[in-house]
């Protein structure tokens, strides 16, 4: 502990450098990041609140395998298809994308749209087919 207190004395400049690289990669997080829930919270969701599953991937990737009912869009066509989940407003909607890193955006796309409840689920598919939850083909 005493050589880490005396590098940072020796180099304050580059530990303010690494401190300001953290604290700039958290307000990057809040301000892109949506709340995201865990594979049992998502199925809560769709069980007991009637919640949707968006799946943002690729069609390629949505036909090879999906949650059960969900609905599929393309994350770079979503913005031209929210006229198509307006019905959905009222509802939680879970976002899906293959690993829980590239939902962040469609849920703030979403949200500024006038979604209420949107979530984006962590891990994305391959957390779901990890935890061996049921996935449709097709």
């Amino acid at each position: 502990m005493a050589q880490f207190i005396e590098f940072i004395g020796n180099n304050w400049m580059l530990a303010s450098l690494w401190l300001g690289l953290f604290f700039a990669f958290l307000f990057y997080l809040t301000k892109t990041g949506a709340k995201s829930v865990s594979t049992q919270e998502a199925v809560m969701l769709i069980n007991r609140k009637d919640g949707v599953v968006l799946d943002i991937r690729d069609k390629k990737e949505f036909d090879a395998g999906h949650i059960v009912d969900s609905i599929g869009i393309p994350s770079i066509k979503l913005a031209s298809h929210l006229t198509e989940l307006e019905k959905y407003k009222s509802r939680p909607v879970i976002v899906v994308c293959r690993m829980g890193q590239h939902s962040g955006d469609a849920c703030k796309t979403l949200e500024g749209a006038g979604f209420t409840e949107v979530v984006r689920l962590r891990g994305g598919m391959a957390e779901w087919r990890g935890q061996n939850l049921p996935v449709i083909q097709g």
